[in-house]
C-alpha cells in the first residue's frame, strides 16, 4: 500500500492510498490524514479529521463491495481541506436520525455531520466517493 501525493492548483499536495476494506485500514487512513494536515500545517484539524475518517471508513467497509478502498485528503481550496473515501458501490448513504433501539451501528455519519463544515457523496459511473470538509484552521 503506497501512499500518493498529488499536487494541485492551490498549491498543496493531494494525498492518497489505496486500503485493503478491512477495519484495520481505519488507522491507516488516521496516519495518512496525520502526516496530510501535519504537512499543511493543520494540527489543530488531526483529532476531529481522525474521527470522520474512521467513520467514512467504516462506511466503506461495512457497506462498499469488491477488496479495496482508496482514502483521499486534498484542499481543495486555501480554506478547507477535504476527506474522502472512494469505493466500488454506487449506494449512496444517508444521514440516519431514527434512533434504532440499543443499536449502536449506522448512526456514524452524525458524526461526520456534526465535525464537518460540509459533506456529501460524489457518484462516479462505476462508484461514489463520500467526503467531508472542514474549514483550515
Amino acid at each position: 500500500m503506497s501512499v500518493t501525493a498529488t499536487p494541485r492548483p492551490t498549491g498543496h499536495p493531494g494525498y492518497s492510498q489505496t486500503m485493503r476494506r478491512v477495519p484495520e485500514s481505519a488507522e491507516a487512513a488516521r496516519t495518512l490524514v496525520r502526516t496530510a494536515l501535519t504537512a499543511w500545517g493543520q494540527e489543530g484539524l488531526i483529532e476531529g479529521a481522525a474521527l470522520v475518517i474512521t467513520e467514512l471508513v467504516s462506511n466503506a467497509v461495512d457497506h462498499a463491495r469488491l477488496e479495496s478502498i482508496r482514502v483521499v485528503v486534498t484542499r481543495p481550496s486555501e480554506t478547507f481541506i477535504r476527506l474522502g473515501v472512494v469505493d466500488r458501490s454506487r449506494n449512496i448513504p444517508y444521514l440516519r436520525t431514527d434512533s434504532n433501539g440499543d443499536n449502536t451501528r449506522g448512526r456514524g455519519l452524525l458524526l461526520v455531520d456534526a465535525l464537518t463544515d460540509r459533506w456529501g457523496t460524489d457518484r462516479y459511473r462505476w462508484g461514489k466517493q463520500v467526503w467531508g470538509e472542514m474549514k483550515c484552521d
